[in-house]
């Protein structure tokens, strides 16, 4: 979701990209194919957050696998603008949703979860799919930074200045739409797709991807970990580390960074796991 070089804005400093380390793994089955809980009682409502350049549209297939098997669903829109406003926005969702919650987070989605879940005793789960998973004090521009054995090169972003609420200059990245396909994909879908959904995603500010963690909710709730083995916008190596250091349960596949589009069925199954898991 961020790049690894420095870029230098009017807010100062802006540190950006995405990184990995190793990790105890379970192999997923080839197959994409989908798993039903077998237990009884009511399902939890999973909510999924997005992260950045990208919308909610980007879970409509894991929704409709979910929904189709009688999981209740809500895929808010994430303001992208700063990590406590954003970690609010969702602990509202949280709060306005009954009975259990499975809350997923991508990209920098996972920021956004590991921060908003801390407080809501009805999450009763994490998913984290190819995502940042941040400490107290870290922020997911600083785990871009960190050292990997298989780096990955620098996000092509784009910083932009828009005039701020309170009369400062913000700065919004935007990933170059010539390079989306490479560094958001890496080219497992069609120009045509690529083209599209680079001229829909939307930006995340610098304030953002410099947010730092509070209380991270890893750290008293059971957590699985989808590493994206393709991914160009975060590391493997570090989704690797980040997932080992949570303790979360995790798994692999061959998708790039948007691996809800190259794998819904995976993505599908992992969360079901989680559920029939924590029952």
């Amino acid at each position: 979701m961020l790049s690894r070089r420095v870029l230098h804005t009017s807010l100062g400093t802006v540190a950006v990209a995405g990184v990995v380390f190793g990790t105890t793994l379970t192999p997923l089955a080839s197959a994409e194919s989908s798993s039903h809980s077998t237990k009884p009682g009511p399902k939890p409502t999973v909510v999924l957050v997005h992260g950045a350049f990208a919308d909610a549209s980007s879970w409509n297939g894991v929704v409709q696998r979910l929904q189709a098997d009688g999981y209740p669903v809500k895929a808010p829109a994430v303001p992208l603008r700063d990590l406590p406003g954003d970690a609010a926005y969702i602990s509202s969702v949280l709060a306005n949703t009954e009975g259990p919650i499975i809350l997923v987070g991508h990209s920098y989605g996972g920021a956004v979860v590991t921060n908003a879940a801390a407080s809501d005793p009805d999450v009763k789960a994490l998913v984290y799919v190819a995502a940042y998973v941040p400490d107290a004090g870290e922020s997911p521009a600083e785990l871009s930074e960190r050292k990997v054995d298989h780096p990955i090169d620098p996000l092509p972003v784009q910083p932009t200045p828009y005039p701020a609420a309170d009369g400062s200059i913000g700065v919004d990245l935007y990933l170059d739409p010539a390079k989306y396909r490479s560094a958001f994909l890496s080219n497992t879908v069609s120009r045509d797709t690529a083209a599209v959904l680079a001229a829909t995603q939307r930006p995340i500010t610098a304030a953002a991807v410099n947010g730092r963690t509070t209380h991270p909710a890893w750290k008293k709730l059971p957590s699985w970990y989808l590493v994206a083995r393709q991914d160009n916008t975060i590391a493997a190596d570090l989704e690797r580390f980040m997932a080992k250091r949570a303790g979360s349960t995790t798994e692999e596949v061959n998708a790039s960074h948007h691996v809800m589009l190259n794998a819904p069925v995976t993505v599908t199954r992992l969360i079901e796991k989680a559920d029939k898991m924590t029952r």
